[in-house]
């Protein structure tokens, strides 16, 4: 099944008691592809057990990238958190993981 990895990498940096993602496409089809299916719904779900949300997408075209802001990310955030690397590549690491749907095999 293909994730979001095979299209884009991503950069995570904490704002407190958010988080933003960005997802960078390594070409237009992948920006188009993340553009449908990488929705703030799917983005929530893979988050729900770090964060209560809402997650607010915002589109970057003259990028190919899409920034995601995660909010109300539990524990407070890095500065107010013990949990390991809550901020950095674990967060971006998870976006990168999120599957992509329409990718099942035919037959």
């Amino acid at each position: 099944m293909l994730a979001v990895h095979d299209l884009a990498h991503a950069r995570a940096g904490d704002k407190g008691h958010s988080v933003n993602v960005s997802v960078i496409a390594f070409d237009e089809a992948g920006y188009e592809r993340l553009k449908r299916e990488l929705t703030e719904a799917r983005v929530a779900a893979a988050f729900a057990a770090l964060a209560e949300g809402p997650v607010r997408r915002y589109a970057l075209p003259g990028l190919g990238a899409f920034n995601f802001v995660i909010e109300r990310v539990q524990g407070g955030g890095v500065t107010a958190t013990g949990a390991l690397d809550i901020h950095g590549k674990s967060l971006s690491s998870l976006m990168l993981t999120i599957p992509l749907p329409g990718n099942e095999p035919e037959g």
